[in-house]
């Protein structure tokens, strides 16, 4: 394993015991990967200035006329 990458132990650990009620022998003898696959996917990550822009070039905000049958706010009475 690289020196330079840590692995959050205490956060493992309560979501191990705490979080799935696994005894601590159970945990201990899981795999970093095993309690990974307990644990789920994980979250999407938050989304980015990146990843709005992307999405505004996708979906722009336009100006849309009201459908015809639709009246307008100074057609109503």
């Amino acid at each position: 394993m690289n020196a330079s990458v840590s692995f959050d132990w205490p956060t493992m650990m309560r979501a191990g015991i705490a979080g799935l009620g696994l005894a601590p022998d159970a945990f201990w003898a899981l795999t970093p990967a095993e309690l990974r696959l307990l644990l789920g996917p994980p979250e999407p990550a938050p989304m980015d200035r990146s990843r709005l822009s992307d999405l505004m070039r996708s979906f722009p905000d336009t100006q849309t006329k009201p459908p015809a049958d639709r009246p307008t706010e100074t057609q109503i009475p």
